[in-house]
């Protein structure tokens, strides 16, 4: 599930294929996201969703892309932003998706650090010699030592 809602929306997926799997061509695409096919070509050229090509070139829509579609179509026309708005946001949210998977990644890594932290001080501890006992400190005494002022020398 991403920043768009639920990706699959209840479209049937061909065995083996995911939410990212290219599998829609234009014309359905189109029936799927409830717009019209050109419209689709222009979001392509615009940058708005760039969906996969087959090797002759002809576009392959995902579940993804038919989530993404809705939600340009919803932004341009519930919410009234326009097109170079939509951009920004769909690379913002992206943006965001990817800090975040970054900052989780993160986590893994610095709980990865603090058990492999542990797992050395467990070692080094249980290195210690046991044969040895500590001895209690003597008392000591600490003198503080001033001196007295001088006094001038008489000639």
């Amino acid at each position: 599930m991403s920043q768009f809602g639920d990706q699959g929306g209840g479209i049937p997926f061909p065995p083996g294929a995911t939410e990212d799997s290219p599998v829609f061509v234009i014309s359905v695409a189109a029936q799927l996201s409830g717009l019209h096919a050109q419209t689709l070509r222009t979001y392509d050229r615009l940058g708005l969703v760039s969906p996969g090509r087959t090797a002759g070139g002809g576009r392959r829509y995902s579940a993804r892309d038919i989530a993404l579609l809705k939600e340009v179509q919803r932004l341009s026309q519930e919410e009234g932003v326009n097109l170079a708005g939509i951009k920004r946001i769909i690379e913002l949210a992206t943006e965001a998706e990817r800090l975040r998977a970054e900052v989780e990644d993160l986590h893994r890594q610095l709980a990865a650090a603090h058990a492999a932290a542990d797992h050395a001080a467990a070692a080094v501890h249980a290195s210690y010699r046991r044969d040895l006992v500590p001895l209690r400190p003597q008392q000591t005494a600490l003198v503080v030592w001033k001196p007295q002022p001088r006094q001038p020398r008489e000639r």
